[in-house]
């Protein structure tokens, strides 16, 4: 199980906080409790377990158009509800 590494907010606050408000999608990228990754979406629409961090990050990014700061890695265990 590779290290989860923090990664800084968006370089763009005001950007970030602008796009949450519009309701368009941004995701957060980690592992669960027993080391699986997942992606989720920030408003429980989306999201899934993934094979590697970089299948759950390609996912993430990918569902945000490759917005600057749409996606995050946790540093804290993440969990899918269903």
């Amino acid at each position: 199980m590779s290290p989860l590494h923090h990664v800084a907010p968006s370089a763009d606050p005001v950007r970030a906080e602008t796009d949450a408000s519009q309701g368009l999608p941004s995701y957060i990228v980690g592992q669960d409790g027993q080391g699986r990754w997942v992606a989720l979406e920030s408003h429980g629409l989306g999201g899934g377990y993934f094979r590697s961090r970089e299948a759950a990050f390609q996912y993430a990014v990918g569902e945000t158009g490759r917005r600057a700061g749409a996606v995050r890695l946790s540093a804290e265990p993440l969990r899918i509800a269903l």
